[in-house]
């Protein structure tokens, strides 16, 4: 999944990308309103980290414009502010939750990951079974048969993106730009490399390579 940081302070912002990072999520950052107006309407992003105090249009304008536009994606406010009025403005304009600064980093990922579930479409199952293969994309757990299989954060995004789409051809571009982002400039065939681990962990056959065209997740 990818989030927007919207957040001027630049220590804070790449502190929290960092960690959300690590968390398995692939984050961009902007640093000031305008920039996050632009970049949140572009409608990539699953869910937007913003700042109310921001140079060039606040947090609560970058909000209420979101949603007179008709952006649904969750947001979630941070503020140095304290006090009932400020909570409720922010939520009158349209944010999903509310977190006042300082604030723990725990509570900021359970209030992100609280706020991605209950976005989940009407109806889906966050349970995805291919085979013998069961991902469970809200708890984030991972089973062959019966048995549960370990995996690193970035090992189950790139499984992810396979998963929702299983049976589909899923480019390695696709999955860059979906569990790294769009300022990564590594090797690109580190999805290579985290293919070959989930084949090691979860069976050669489960992943198949189209050769020129990216990978498959099929029923073993």
């Amino acid at each position: 999944m990818r989030l927007l940081i919207v957040e001027d302070e630049k220590r804070l912002a790449l502190s929290l990308a960092k960690g959300l990072m690590a968390e398995g999520f692939a984050v961009d950052v902007v640093h000031d309103g305008i920039d996050g107006l632009h970049r949140a309407s572009e409608g990539t992003y699953d869910l937007v980290i913003l700042d109310i105090m921001l140079p060039g249009m606040n947090g609560y304008r970058v909000c209420a414009t979101l949603r007179a536009a008709g952006h649904d994606v969750p947001i979630l406010m941070l503020t140095a502010k304290d006090g009932e009025y400020d909570e409720a403005e922010g939520l009158d304009t349209g944010a999903d939750d509310y977190l006042t600064k300082p604030f723990s980093y725990v509570v900021l990922v359970a209030r992100v990951k609280a706020l991605l579930r209950r976005r989940g479409p009407a109806g889906a199952s966050p349970v995805h079974v291919v085979g013998k293969l069961k991902v469970d994309t809200a708890a984030r757990r991972v089973f062959l048969g019966e048995d549960e299989t370990v995996l690193t954060a970035k090992e189950f995004a790139v499984l992810e993106q396979l998963v929702v789409r299983a049976g589909d051809v899923v480019s390695k571009a696709d999955i860059l730009e979906h569990v790294w982002d769009f300022a990564y400039e590594g090797d690109p065939n580190i999805v290579e490399v985290y293919v070959s681990t989930l084949r090691r962990k979860l069976g050669a056959g489960l992943i198949k390579t189209v050769r020129g065209a990216g990978y498959r997740l099929e029923a073993r």
